[in-house]
């Protein structure tokens, strides 16, 4: 007996395509707002809007069961109200093989729960929750990128690179906190990819190899996107939200 592809059965309805958006929404900023502006028009390459929820990080611990989700966005905002919540959500993404793209904040987050997690460095934290801690993973910027516009490299032989394409490109930032270079030699050891630069060599783009779709941008690619161009880091994280939630159909069905 024939059976139906797992894109049609999604198109059909079988299954919403639901993605997470994680975050404590605000329209004081300029990131939440553009977000909440491309959600209505993201969408499956068959035009299919997403099913998109926006989760407090208050309502997150470790019993938040996301496994119903096709794609997990962590959005700017931080200090979030709750950034233990956002690690659960990210652990979640990436031993779930959920797809996830955390931007600006939900970047850092990323490379915390990474080194906590992953690496066993248990003790590092963020220096924008605790300034004074012994072992910090981020770090103020040596040059402040709040709402500015900087040059990145895309590495080649990356899944970046087959997402953007390799070489340099400008990115629009609103960020102060980057990546220990203390620690980049730990986080690769471990699997983690550092795909894109800037001219000092400081992480720009990290994606985990192996998962269906796992990534954080420093940048904000939601402030380069509106209703006539998305950004291709934005449109891939949908394709992998598409594909995910149609072999979620196909097994729901047998």
């Amino acid at each position: 007996m024939n059976r139906q592809s797992p894109r049609v059965i999604t198109r059909l309805g079988a299954l919403p395509r639901r993605v997470a958006i994680v975050g404590d929404r605000s329209d004081s900023g300029l990131a939440h707002p553009q977000i909440s502006a491309l959600l209505p028009i993201l969408c499956g390459i068959d035009g299919e809007p997403f099913d998109a929820h926006w989760l407090h990080t208050s309502t997150l611990d470790d019993e938040t069961d996301l496994s119903g989700f096709d794609g997990i966005w962590a959005v700017p905002g931080s200090p979030y109200a709750n950034y233990e919540g956002v690690l659960s959500a990210i652990r979640m993404a990436r031993t779930l093989k959920i797809p996830y793209l955390g931007t600006c904040a939900g970047s850092q987050h990323l490379l915390l729960e990474f080194a906590r997690n992953v690496c066993g460095l248990a003790n590092v934290e963020h220096g924008e929750m605790n300034p004074d801690g012994q072992v910090l993973l981020l770090v103020p910027l040596e040059c402040s990128l709040l709402g500015v516009e900087d040059a990145v490299t895309v590495l080649p032989g990356t899944r970046a690179a087959g997402i953007m394409g390799a070489g340099q490109t400008t990115e629009r930032f609103f960020c102060r906190f980057g990546m220990n270079r203390h620690y980049q030699q730990v986080l690769r050891a471990n699997g983690l990819v550092i795909s894109a630069v800037d001219a000092d060599g400081d992480m720009r783009i990290v994606e985990l190899p192996g998962h269906p779709f796992f990534v954080g941008t420093l940048f904000q690619p939601e402030l380069s996107s509106d209703e006539t161009w998305i950004h291709p880091m934005i449109r891939a994280f949908a394709d992998a939200v598409t594909t995910h939630a149609d072999e979620r159909a196909s097994t729901a069905i047998g």
